[in-house]
């Protein structure tokens, strides 16, 4: 599972589910959206690799 946040400017933010924003000074700027079981192998691969994802 996954959750999913936006912020402000429509940017896209995906982590695993539980862990915290990776960003501790952007954690104001970002609202949770929802929980997804499963995203795109790209996204899957960057959250692995870096923890999250984020598209602007």
């Amino acid at each position: 599972m996954f959750d999913v946040y936006l912020n402000t400017k429509r940017d896209l933010l995906v982590v695993r589910n539980g862990l915290p924003i990776p960003f501790p000074d952007a954690s104001g700027g970002w609202r949770k959206k929802k929980n997804v079981a499963s995203v795109s192998e790209d996204i899957n691969l960057a959250v692995q690799r870096q923890g999250y994802y984020i598209a602007n």
